[in-house]
């Protein structure tokens, strides 16, 4: 992978971290961000990445924002499994 695709999919880890904190609809740019980060970490190992706070804090807000929507859908659920035995 040469440098400036690290950048480039550094920065679109940063963005889909970004719009997975968003609880329940950012569950999939989440995933994205941390499968896309591992990757990158795993084929960029050998050089410096410019980029790599960007891919650092991209894969922190994507595991917060996938923390976050299992909660949100966990409550959810045990929400509707009391009131279904009402």
């Amino acid at each position: 992978m040469d440098r400036i695709t690290a950048i480039e999919k550094s920065c679109t880890v940063f963005i889909c971290g970004l719009i997975g904190l968003l609880p329940l609809i950012g569950l999939i740019p989440a995933t994205y961000a941390l499968v896309s980060g591992r990757m990158i970490r795993v084929r960029y190992r050998e050089s410096w990445n410019p980029a790599s706070r960007y891919l650092n804090a991209g894969i922190w807000m994507a595991a917060l924002g996938f923390l976050s929507s299992a909660i949100t859908l966990f409550l959810m659920v045990a929400a509707v499994a009391l009131n279904v035995g009402e």
